[in-house]
């Protein structure tokens, strides 16, 4: 049978439509998306033995090269965390617990060297956050992947939208300071005890994430804006300048009711630690303030 050209062109067009909408499964960024996306995702991690660099790769993976950054393990950033953030809309960050049953410090990584340091310094409210952990619920079923919950709350003390809270279903812990409300604060996976479920809750929380909205607004372009020349000043009017001081980040060494303070100028909230290590919880103002201040975010773990 022969078709006419035009009959051609219109099985071809409708072919190429076809293709458009070709089914792509569930957490997993079609390369339609990957173009209009672009590598929007920085995903960091610390490690000793390096079990969470390989749950960083698997992240990586399901996420895909054209959305998410190679993982990049935080001590060995060239130049200052801040630039390096500064890449991306937004962090996918990972930590194991070694420091086990301690009240701040729990990774055992470099992320202890910067938590109160270099990252008390960093601008980044309102960049959206993940935080992902290893840890054995088995030996350490009272103090599972402890160290992912102080991950968080560094992140959520710089004001940072956080994402990816996990059902604590199905774990074999008692206890973990990684929970917050009725969920661990992000993607908690056990290598030791329950490695087989890895690929399964990794899939089902970079979907998760991706349904939160972690990747929106990304390749969206800006409005035109139009822009005027400024009016020529004449010669002979003085002008003024105001110097701003820099901001002061401070650390706080009060005490209250067995919690101590860590003030973020730059997001006016202080986070505040309990001596115990299990409690935490985060105030709007500088500690001076937290007596007559509402508190937010109150978050006791078991």
């Amino acid at each position: 049978m022969l078709l006419s050209a035009l009959t051609i062109t219109i099985l071809a067009a409708a072919a190429n439509d076809a293709a458009a909408f070709a089914f792509v499964p569930s957490g997993v960024v079609s390369n339609k998306e990957s173009a209009l996306y672009g590598t929007k995702v920085g995903i960091f991690f610390g490690t000793s033995t390096g079990s969470t660099q390989e749950a960083a790769d698997i992240i990586a993976e399901e996420f895909g090269d054209d959305v998410a950054s190679s993982p990049i393990e935080i001590d060995e950033i060239q130049g200052s965390v801040a630039a390096e953030f500064s890449k991306y809309d937004a962090l996918v960050v990972g930590t194991p617990t070694w420091n086990t049953g301690a009240d701040v410090e729990r990774s055992g990584t470099g992320w202890d060297e910067i938590y109160y340091g270099e990252m008390a310094d960093l601008n980044i409210a309102g960049k959206k956050v993940a935080v992902f952990g290893l840890g054995d619920s088995v030996s350490y079923s009272e103090n599972y992947a402890d160290a992912s919950g102080e991950l968080y709350d560094v992140f959520e003390s710089l004001g940072c939208s956080m994402l990816g809270a996990t059902s604590t279903d199905g774990y074999l812990h008692e206890a973990s300071k990684a929970i917050r409300g009725d969920k661990f604060c992000g993607l908690l996976l056990d290598e030791v005890n329950q490695e087989e479920l890895t690929g399964e809750r990794v899939k089902n929380w970079v979907a998760a994430l991706i349904g939160e909205g972690l990747l929106s607004g990304a390749g969206t372009a800006a409005p035109a804006v139009s822009v005027q020349s400024p009016a020529p000043v004449p010669q002979n009017i003085e002008t003024e300048v105001s110097v701003v001081e820099p901001v002061a980040v401070t650390q706080a060494e009060e005490q209250e009711e067995g919690f101590l303070g860590h003030y973020n100028s730059l997001t006016d909230k202080t986070w505040w630690v309990g001596n115990n290590g299990r409690s935490s919880f985060v105030t709007n103002g500088p500690p001076e303030m937290h007596s007559t201040l509402t508190k937010t975010n109150t978050r006791i773990s078991p």
